[in-house]
C-alpha cells in the first residue's frame, strides 16, 4: 500500500515542478490543446452518432415491444459511448506524446538536469524518435483495445458489471497511462516496451497510484490538456526512481546500466 502513495505523490511532484517552471507548463500545453481539439470534435460526433449507430447494428431488435427495444436500445448507446471515452482517455495521452515529442523530450531532460547526475539523451533523430513512439503507442493500443472488448462483454453481467469491471477499466486505464508517459524517459534511457513492460510490472502497485488517479482526472473536460506537462514531470521523477539501483542492502551488487537501443527487439 505504500507503494500506493509514493506513486501519487510523484503525480503530486511533477505538477509541483512545472508550477515552479512556468516556462516550461506553458511550452508543455500547446501539444495538448492541438489534440483535444480533434477528441472534442469526434467524441461529439459518437455523441450524436451513438444511437444511430445502435440502432443499425441492431435490425434484429425492431419489433421489440416497450419497454424491451428502448433498453436495449438505451443501454448499448450508453456501452457505446462509455467505450469511445475509454478509448479517448486512453489514446489522448499517445496522440499527444506523438504530437508533443520534441516538446515533453525537451520537458523531461529539464526534469533529469534539475534533479542532479546524468541526463540521458537517446541520440536519435527526431524521425526515427517519432516512428519508435508511434509503433509503440499502437502496440499498446492493440492491448488496450482487447482489454476494452472485454470490459465491454463483462458490462453485461448484473452488478458485477457495473461495479468491479468499472473499477479494472480504470487500473488498465492508470496502467497503460503510465506506460505511455514514462516511456519518454525510459525511451531516452534504452529500454524498449518489452522492457519498460516489465519494469512496470515489477512495481505493480507504484504504477497504479501515479497512473489510476491521473487516468480518473482525465475524464474531467479540459483537465487532462493542463494536467500533461506535470504528469511528464511525474513520470520523468518516476522513471527515475524505476531505474534506480536498489539501496536496501548496502552489500548489493549495483544495477545493470540498460543496454543499448536496439531497433531490432520487438
Amino acid at each position: 500500500m505504500r507503494d500506493l502513495g509514493a506513486g501519487f505523490s510523484y503525480l503530486i511532484k511533477g505538477q509541483r515542478w512545472v508550477a515552479q517552471h512556468g516556462r516550461w507548463f506553458g511550452f508543455g500545453l500547446i501539444p495538448g490543446l492541438i489534440t483535444l481539439v480533434v477528441y472534442a470534435g469526434a467524441l461529439t460526433g459518437l455523441g450524436y452518432g451513438a444511437d444511430d449507430l445502435v440502432t443499425w447494428a441492431t435490425p434484429f431488435a425492431d419489433d421489440w415491444s416497450s419497454p424491451w427495444l428502448g433498453l436495449l436500445r438505451g443501454t448499448l448507446t450508453v456501452l457505446v459511448f462509455a467505450l469511445g471515452l475509454f478509448l479517448a482517455v486512453i489514446t489522448f495521452t499517445a496522440v499527444t506524446l506523438l504530437v508533443g515529442q520534441p516538446f515533453y523530450e525537451s520537458l523531461s531532460e529539464q526534469v533529469d538536469r534539475s534533479e542532479g547526475g546524468d541526463v540521458p539523451e537517446s541520440g536519435l533523430p527526431l524521425w526515427r524518435e517519432l516512428w519508435i513512439s508511434a509503433r509503440d503507442s499502437l502496440r499498446i493500443l492493440v492491448r488496450v483495445t482487447l482489454y476494452a472488448i472485454l470490459l465491454f462483454a463483462l458490462g453485461f453481467i448484473p452488478v458485477v458489471g457495473q461495479t468491479v469491471v468499472p473499477a479494472i477499466g480504470f487500473c488498465i486505464t492508470g496502467y497503460f497511462l503510465a506506460e505511455e508517459l514514462t516511456a519518454v524517459a525510459l525511451q531516452r534511457r534504452g529500454l524498449v516496451l518489452a522492457d519498460r513492460l516489465a519494469l512496470l510490472r515489477g512495481r505493480r502497485m507504484l504504477t497504479l497510484g501515479f497512473g489510476v488517479p491521473l487516468g480518473l482526472a482525465f475524464l474531467v473536460p479540459f483537465v487532462a490538456v493542463f494536467l500533461m506537462p506535470g504528469a511528464v514531470a511525474g513520470a520523468t521523477l518516476l522513471a527515475r526512481d524505476l531505474v534506480a539501483p536498489s539501496t536496501d542492502d548496502e552489500d548489493a551488487a549495483p544495477s545493470p546500466s540498460p543496454a543499448p537501443y536496439s531497433f531490432d527487439k520487438h
